[in-house]
This record gives structure tokens, sequence and C-alpha cells, in this order.
């Protein structure tokens, strides 16, 4: 094993902690252990302590002493230390710039938050030249006075190439496109087997849904379908209303290379120009995928409901199904607006169920988190042209609060059992400390929210959200109110869902592109038919559960990572235009700013407010010029004109305009 991952725990001692490193910009590292729910407990690491700790890694810190520590802001002393040891890295390697200077080559890695390159020997060039885009990995990194060293593992291309651009990102958090021989091996196995008549012996098996109507709705671009809805009128104003999963869990099966794979990648990750599959091709586009006119075996949950949304009966197990109809999103809400059209009563049902089972949902105290999303318009090179908001409309919501059904009776289905494993999605109550920041935010902002116990009611937040509706400020305040929850993760251990408001909830609809959902289907069947696991193994759906939280953590940041890069790239072609923009963020070195229609965010440096000299208010989130008084503070309309667009640090420069 390489010298450079060559860790291993030792005992801790007094004045020792162990927690996940910070870096920010300026290089100097914060460590938060999990038993610190204060933010000001956080442990400042001075760039010279880093001891190689880089951002992310797990580290053990040795504490200083509180009387050689600094004040802050008057907030009494700030707790420091050094990092005695890295226990694990958090990334597999870094995509750069390869560089030369002085015959020496290095690595200069795109991520900001990696403080030092990566020399290169010769020999561990693998053919990569200088200026282009490649991905490196350090290999040995034992003194933290030198550079540390590494090798080429792959190169990418041209810097700025979309390409390039794109795989440096996917790569980062650790996934690819390509799929090792033996899984795509298995893969192909599979469907010889099923055109050998091996589906044929398992429809017997199963409840048959073939002629029953059966549609699916997703996005125009979706290129794999994980499930489809099937409706029955029935009679006295009921109707059944089966919610059919594909059964990814027949394909895929423990012990194969295949599922070791889904396992390792844990989720499907989506970027501006691709899509990266938990499975292959072969697996999500075509055997599980409830393409329209195939019969298709899946996993479903069955309802028979009323138009109140009531479920007066339910089934759950394995069936077959024959997708009538593939629509999209689009085309299903045009059906709807214009009260007619293929399917539109069967539509026009399930939307006004959906109504009324959001209506309860709300009810029982679940809260609106929906943001806009954007979506970009490419050009042959992956270039964006254009950049717009996605329209959420009622065929959105409907498909969600089925699916949102499915999850949930699955999930209490389980719990029905106290001596049953199982993996559920869970949503802890928020932090006190981050609700009373949301409160003060607030007020400053003019809006004054009540707490009991520390928290904010479900009822006022979502009073809010309403009120805020059309407002320039709600982006900004619906992105404060998410940020003062707990992150949704994946455990054994069931505490509930606080968003939902369900107190039990589970992923059962995606498990072409989530393996916790191929999971759940595993159980819901061993379940099914009366078998058990052995307590002495429920320590691995625990593993699987922290992993895949992890892992959909790392998807979601090459997620946004790639959004943030296109939104650079987009307006790194309008340098010197105006645009509409709102505050959403201060520091002592900047504004943050979000234009209105494209949501690019960019940065106002306070060098560049010439009129004053700006001092931050961090508790009261604005800016006061010292002379004049003029104050910027978060929510705050402003007019932009883009100064500058950095694509390798993927940072926009704005400066004020009147």
């Amino acid at each position: 094993m390489l010298e450079y991952i060559k860790m291993k725990k030792k005992t801790k001692k007094l004045g020792e902690i162990e927690g996940i490193i910070s870096i920010s910009g300026k290089g100097v590292g914060y460590v938060r252990t999990k038993d610190q729910k204060n933010k000001d407990d956080s442990i400042e690491i001075d760039h010279v302590f880093l001891n190689t700790a880089l951002h992310g890694d797990t580290v053990k810190v040795l504490l200083h002493p509180v009387k050689t520590a600094k004040a802050v802001h008057g907030a009494g002393p700030q707790k420091t230390g050094e990092v005695l040891e890295v226990l694990s890295r958090s990334k597999a390697g870094f995509a750069g710039v390869l560089e030369i200077e002085g015959g020496v080559y290095f690595l200069a890695p795109s991520d900001t938050r990696m403080y030092t390159d990566i020399i290169i020997p010769k020999d561990k060039l693998h053919g990569a030249k200088a200026g282009q885009k490649v991905f490196g990995r350090i290999t040995l990194w034992q003194d933290p006075k030198k550079t540390p060293e590494g090798e080429i593992m792959e190169v990418l291309g041209q810097p700025g190439e979309n390409d390039a651009e794109m795989k440096g990102i996917a790569l980062e958090k650790g996934f690819t496109s390509n799929f090792p021989p033996q899984v795509e091996k298995e893969a192909l196995a599979l469907r010889s087997l099923d055109e050998a008549g091996g589906k044929k012996e398992e429809i017997k098996k199963r409840r048959d849904f073939r002629q029953i109507l059966t549609f699916t709705i997703d996005p125009e671009d979706a290129k794999d379908f994980d499930d489809a809805l099937s409706f029955v009128e029935l009679p006295g104003g009921r109707y059944e209303i089966g919610i059919h999963i594909a059964d990814v869990s027949h394909y895929v099966r423990p012990g194969t290379e295949l599922d070791r794979e889904a396992n390792r990648r844990g989720t499907s990750v989506y970027l501006v120009d691709r899509t990266i599959p938990m499975l292959p091709e072969i697996i999500s586009n075509d055997l599980c995928s409830l393409n329209p006119e195939e019969d298709k075996l899946t996993m479903s949950a069955v309802f028979e409901l009323d138009m109140n949304g009531k479920v007066h009966h339910e089934w759950f197990g394995k069936t077959i199904i024959h997708s009538d109809k593939r629509f999209s999103y689009e085309e299903a809400q045009k059906v709807l607006d214009q009260k007619g059209g293929v399917y539109y009563h069967e539509l026009d049902v399930l939307n006004q169920i959906a109504k009324k089972l959001t209506k309860i949902r709300f009810a029982e105290g679940a809260i609106s988190l929906d943001q806009d999303e954007v979506k970009f318009q490419l050009d042959e090179k992956g270039v964006p042209i254009k950049v717009f908001r996605k329209v959420r409309g009622d065929t959105n919501r409907l498909i969600e609060e089925f699916m949102l059904l499915a999850n949930r009776k699955v999930a209490e289905l389980i719990a029905k059992g106290n001596d049953k494993v199982f993996v559920y999605r869970i949503h802890d109550n928020p932090n006190k400390e981050k609700m009373a920041d949301l409160v003060f935010f607030l007020k400053k902002l003019g809006y004054n929210l009540p707490t009991k116990n520390g928290l904010v009611s479900s009822g006022a937040l979502n009073d809010l959200i309403k009120h805020l509706e059309g407002r320039e400020e709600r982006d900004t305040i619906q992105t404060a109110i998410i940020r003062s929850m707990a992150k949704a993760v994946y455990s054994t251990k069931n505490i509930g869902h606080y968003g939902l408001a369900f107190k039990y909830y589970t992923h059962f609809t995606s498990p072409i592109r989530r393996y916790p959902d191929t999971v759940v289907h595993r159980l819901l069947e061993l379940y099914l038919s009366k078998k058990h696991i052995s307590k002495d193994k429920w320590h691995e759906y625990e593993t699987i559960s922290n992993y895949s939280s992890q892992r959909e953590k790392e998807a979601q940041e090459a997620e946004r990572a790639s959004i943030k890069y296109k939104q650079v790239e987009y307006m790194s072609s309008r340098i010197g235009e105006v645009y509409n923009g709102v505050i959403t963020g201060v520091t002592d070195f900047g504004l943050f700013v979000e234009e209105k229609e494209t949501k690019c965010e960019g940065l106002v440096r306070l060098k560049d407010l010439t009129d004053d000299f700006y001092l931050l208010n961090e508790k009261e989130m604005m800016i006061v010029g010292r002379k004049h008084k003029k104050i910027y503070r978060v929510g705050d309309k402003v007019k932009i004109k883009v100064a500058a667009a950095n694509m390798n640090k993927k940072v926009i420069d704005y400066v004020f305009v009147k």
C-alpha cells in the first residue's frame, strides 16, 4: 500500500479530538466533532499546523491551551489546535492543469481549497503534457514542509473543454462513466438470460398488471424510467392506484460484481451535460427501464384510494407491467391544462388526489422546501447559450406525491415489526442554534417568527414561504431556511423525517439510480416471504446506510460544481453586461450576489466599493460604510455588472452599478 494512504488510528488521549477538517480559501483549517453543537466550538488550525491534512479529511487534533488562543470579534478565545494525524482521506485525486517550471512537472489543482501543488516525477506523467487538463493522485506526502508527490491517472483534455472539465469534476468525487469489464460482462449475461426465456419463467410468479392502464411521467430528456402508475376505477368513487418500481433487485444480486460496483457508486450523478449512471446502460436503460410497450418486472405498492386521499387498502409485492404510454412532464401538463387529450380523465383524477395528499402532508407539519433549479441550453461544444429556471407544474408534484406515498407506506409496513432491520430515510429536527440564527436573520429582514422550545413551527415557516411568493428575497430566505435544517440521510435507526412530517419513511422508488432503494427492495421481498435477517448481520445495513449517505453528498457536490462551472462559463462571454441581482451573503472580503434570472452567483469585492470603507457586521449579515453609514445587507436588491469570470476557480466578479 502507498505510504500516502497508510494510515491507522491510534489511541486517543486527553486533549485530543477527532473530526472532519474544512479548509478555507485562505488555507486555514476548522475542525468540528460530531458532539459539538455550537459552531463557535470549532477548532481553528493554522496553516503551519495542518500536517498534510486536506479539506474533508478525518483528522486527529491536539488542542492548544486556551490561554494561548486569540480572541475573535470579542466573542471569547478561539479554540486552536494542530493536526496530529490524518485518519482518512476524503478525495481519491485532484483535477487540474499540468504545468512545468525549471524542468519540474507539477499538477496545479483546480480545487481552490487545495493549498499545495503536486510534484509529478517524469516517470509518473503517463503520457501527459504540460498545459493539459489532467487527473492525478498523491502517492507520497509524509513531510508537511515538502510538496507532495503524485502521478497522473488520466489525461482529460485541454483546459476549458467541456468534456475535460465535466470529467474532472466527476473524478474528483470518485465517479466515472466507465464500468469494469466484469460488470459489463455480467450485465450482458443477464440480458441474454432474459432473451433465452428467463423472464417468461419469472412472470408466472408475479401479480400481472399488463392488462391494466399504466403509464410513466418523466423529464423530456430522461433515458431510464424507474417508476410507473397504473389506474383502475372502482365502484363507490374509489380508485386502485399502483406505484410500480423497476425491479432492479431481480437482476442485481448480492455477491456479484454488478452489485459491488453499484454499492461502490451508491448513486447516479447528474451533471449539467451528462448522467453518470450507477448501473450499466444494459440494466438502467434496457432491462430495468419501464419503457413503453414492453413487459417489465416491477416491485409495486398498490393502494385503494378515495378522492380525499384516504388509503382504504394496500398491497405490496412483485409484479409484471406493460406501460401503455411514456409521458414527459410537459406533455402530461398540456393534457391537464387543455382539459382534454390522451388519458385526461386518469391524469385529472390522479392530480386531484395528489393535491389532497399534499394538503394532508402540510396539515400534519410538512415544510415546503422546494427550490427553483436552473437548466442550461448548450451548443454542440457544450457551451451554455441560455440559462433558465426549471418550471415545476402539477405533473411534477403529482408524481412526487405518489412516490412519497409509496415510500412512506413501505416504511410503515416494515416498521410494524420491531425485530426487523431496515434502511430508513431520516431527517432530524433542526439544530436550535441554527434555528436561532435563522430567526435573527429573518427579524432583520422584517419577519418576526415565534419559537417554541427553540424551534419555529412548520406552519409558521410555510406561511412565510407562501407570503414570499413572487418577492425578490424569496430564494434567499428559502435558502436560509434550508441551511438551518439538518441533512436527510440513510440509517437503520429510525427517528422519522422532520421535513416531510412522516414518522416512518424510506427510499423505495428509484433503485435504478440509488443503491439504498435496491437494498430496500431486497428487504421488502424478504419480509413479505416471512423471512428474517439475523441480528449479527444488522451492522452491514448500517454500513451501507452511512456509505450511501456519503456518496449522495459527493454526488450533490459534483452536480453543484458542474452547475457553478457552467454559470461562470455563461457569464464569461457577458463581461460588461448589467443585470438585476439580490445579495445572498456577506463576508469580510465581499458580498455574494445572485443574478435574478439565471441564479448565477458572483462576488462584489469590498476593494471595489470605492465610495467608503466598509466594515462587516456578521451578526446582522450586512456591511456598513464607516463614513457615510451606507448599508448593504442580505436580501437587498442591487444592480450589477459582470466584471470578470475565472473559469478555473469557478468565480464570477460583479461590481455595483447605479
